[in-house]
């Protein structure tokens, strides 16, 4: 079965590359099976009819309509954990930025350039750029994801005492986080004991500006704020307050925009976090291989509108998936339309995932468009797919 794709934005070749034979590149959206997407932004984008699904090469998903992808049975994947390593270290080197004025430092000397005296007149200028370590400082971590994990594991390594907060720590980043970490259950113990702070939890109702004026005012005086997540996760106007008053020592954000461009205290970058060649090839590679599986076989890996299903490479006959409502008597509308066809289902596999659901069928007997009609035709079925 052959299939097109079509990219939104320049995607690592090293990615591409990983499409068979089987798969073509194609230059109009409307044909596309599927969509590879950075940053560009689709919510105002009319989906093609033939649509079935989308991936970006990244982990943030806001320029995605999720819930109209869902409702016409597109499948939206991300790539988390493909760029956690780029992020992590700028982390890290925001971090630095923050302590140590290297920045002011740096402009310093590109000034006196040309100055014959510049290493005598550097000895009496350096003061004015003196700043602090963060061996031994407190290192507040909220989201215990990918990236907030290898920020965790990095800052150990560094000799800082290490907080994390998240309330909903999966088992494999559980496993993977230092014994040593401090895995607090109120994020007000953060906010309260720690010296640096840094955010990396989904930007979602919930999340929305909950670095504002109530969280700051818990803070240390001269706390130093990293936000490589979101910038609407913080309250920014609240946060000038914060550096204006004294309380906010640095706030290093990797979100450019109108509140924080060129303002005191601020360290602004513009979107640097996954900008490396790795991360790019990462991101490329992982989304190029969750379209494979799901175009191939049926099933789903890091989708955000739809549960995550696995059964294989199916051995049978034929496998039928099944994108519809998380409503009650859907398994029972399959098996009737199939057992009236006389086609036996040999395994199956039903995930939910909200107010979406998925079903794979794998069956003994090839399934023919007019069965496939009646599938389609069940009450709560949104998109019925010959995987084979």
């Amino acid at each position: 079965m052959a299939f097109k794709y079509h990219c939104l934005n320049p995607i690592a070749a090293v990615g591409l590359d990983r499409f068979s034979a089987d798969y073509e590149k194609t230059e109009d959206v409307a044909e596309a099976d599927a969509i590879l997407v950075r940053s560009a932004v689709m919510h105002e984008m009319e989906l093609p009819a033939g649509l079935k699904a989308v991936a970006r090469a990244g982990a943030g998903v806001n320029n995605i309509p999720l819930d109209k992808c869902a409702e016409k049975g597109i499948v939206v994947f991300n790539t988390p954990g493909a760029n956690a390593n780029a992020v992590k270290e700028l982390v890290l080197a925001g971090m630095f930025l923050a302590a140590r004025d290297i920045i002011g430092g740096v402009e310093w000397a590109k000034s006196a350039a040309g100055d014959e005296n510049i290493a005598k007149a550097a000895e009496k200028e350096k003061k004015k750029f003196a700043g602090t370590e963060i061996e031994g400082k407190k290192l507040g971590i909220i989201g215990l994801g990918a990236i907030g994990v290898k920020v965790a594991n990095a800052a150990k390594h560094l000799g800082m005492e290490v907080y994390g907060y998240d309330p909903y720590l999966s088992i494999n980043a559980a496993w993977n986080l230092s014994r040593d970490v401090k895995h607090v259950t109120d994020v007000n113990d953060i906010y309260r004991e720690c010296d640096y702070i840094t955010i990396h939890v989904p930007l979602m109702d919930a999340t929305k500006g909950m670095i504002g004026k109530d969280a700051i005012a818990l803070m240390k005086d001269g706390v130093v704020i990293l936000n490589f997540a979101r910038d609407l996760l913080a309250d920014e106007e609240a946060v000038l307050e914060g550096i204006a008053s004294g309380k906010i020592r640095k706030y290093v954000s990797d979100f450019a925009n109108p509140t924080t461009a060129g303002k005191e205290g601020v360290i602004l970058m513009p979107h640097l976090g996954a900008s490396t060649e790795e991360a790019e090839d990462n991101c490329a590679m992982m989304a190029v291989d969750e379209l494979r599986d799901f175009l191939e076989n049926g099933n789903i890996r890091n989708s955000v509108n739809y549960p995550n299903a696995d059964a294989g490479v199916c051995q049978t006959a034929g496998r039928v998936a099944i994108c519809h409502k998380n409503v009650a008597n859907m398994i029972t509308q399959f098996t009737a339309v199939l057992g009236a066809e006389g086609i036996n289902i040999d395994n199956m596999l039903n995930k939910s995932k909200g107010e979406f659901a998925y079903t794979l069928l794998d069956v003994d007997s090839a399934v023919d468009a007019a069965t496939v009609e009646k599938l389609q035709n069940a009450e709560g079925v949104i998109r019925v797919r010959v995987v084979k």
